[in-house]
């Protein structure tokens, strides 16, 4: 292994791509153990809707960072980075190599380029005041506001993202400084890892069709169920755990504000925007390395040996 810099490899892509079924197969090659990087496998009892990998499906591959939360407990990239990186000592400490797998870009990013996210005030009430207007004005109102200070930010920032656009807000609040500003300055920071990030994809047609069958089969398998227990326990769309897709989506179907129709329509419609948002991410990330499934004629052993090949010449190179 490199002295200087730790491996680390990473595979990622939309929704759907298929990212689960490589990802045990990368593992096993290069004697990895996988890091989730997704914000709902996080949470214990939400198994069908976050299509969360199966026990039988790992084939002995040590996964983190599922099943470690209840739903109540909120979740966020910060929790996520202290996690991440606990677990990757973890992984070091036995010679093996970290694999972070999942579509939550974000909280890639957060590990690959270490960013910052110290607080710089431990008094809430700016950021409380903030929640309370979203909630008297809408949110609407607070985007509104952000993009008065950091057009960048309101632009990057989806107006519903209440908790993003307050953490824009509450950061210029507290230090002056423009959210966007800080993060081109982390997004630029060399990674302190020798690392090989894999971005897997697919034809968009055959990518939105798999979305579709997806939400069917998660149905299949009791989606409804599932929110209907989570809903049973005290649940509720206010909680970080219910606003992922597929929860929401059904608590508004139990709660009666849709027709079960409407709600399969809104999940499969909401999840290939999704999916559309991610692929965008990924393309501004640097040093990408693209697997477009169609280059190899979706043969999983020809996308593996090849990114196996690069893996092996990134660390020759840092070596």
């Amino acid at each position: 292994m490199n002295v200087l810099k730790k491996p680390l490899l990473i595979l990622t892509g939309p929704t759907a791509v298929g990212k689960t079924k490589l990802s045990i197969a990368l593992a096993k090659a290069v004697g990895g153990e996988i890091i989730s990087a997704d914000s709902m496998q996080v949470y214990r009892h939400m198994d069908i809707g976050s299509a969360k990998i199966r026990p039988e499906e790992m084939e002995g591959v040590p996964h983190h960072l599922l099943d470690v939360l209840e739903p109540e407990e909120p979740f966020h990239v910060v929790r996520f980075q202290e996690l991440a990186k606990a677990a990757m000592e973890e992984i070091y400490r036995r010679d093996h190599i970290p694999i972070l797998v999942g579509g939550t870009g974000f909280y890639i990013q957060a590990i690959l380029k270490d960013i910052d996210f110290t607080e710089n005030s431990g008094d809430d009430s700016y950021r409380r005041s903030l929640e309370q207007l979203a909630r008297e004005q809408g949110p609407q109102e607070l985007h509104r506001r952000l993009a008065l200070v950091d057009q960048q930010a309101a632009a990057e920032i989806h107006s519903n993202n209440v908790k993003r656009v307050i953490r824009a807000l509450e950061f210029y609040h507290l230090t002056g400084q423009r959210i966007s500003e800080h993060n081109r300055q982390e997004r630029e920071k060399q990674s302190p890892y020798c690392f090989a990030y894999f971005v897997l994809n697919d034809d968009r047609e055959k990518l939105y069709r798999q979305i579709d069958l997806r939400v069917d089969q998660m149905l299949e398998e009791g989606l409804l169920e599932e929110v209907r227990g989570l809903k049973e326990r005290g649940c509720t769309r206010d909680m970080v755990s219910m606003q992922g897709l597929g929860y929401k989506e059904m608590l508004d179907y139990l709660e009666g504000r849709t027709t079960l129709e409407e709600a399969i329509y809104i999940l499969k419609r909401d999840t290939r925007h999704f999916a559309k948002r991610q692929i965008t991410w990924f393309k501004r990330e640097q040093e990408v390395i693209w697997i477009n499934k169609a280059d190899f004629r979706y043969d999983q052993e020809a996308m593996l040996s090849h990114m196996i090949k690069i893996w092996r010449e990134k660390q020759e190179m840092e070596g």
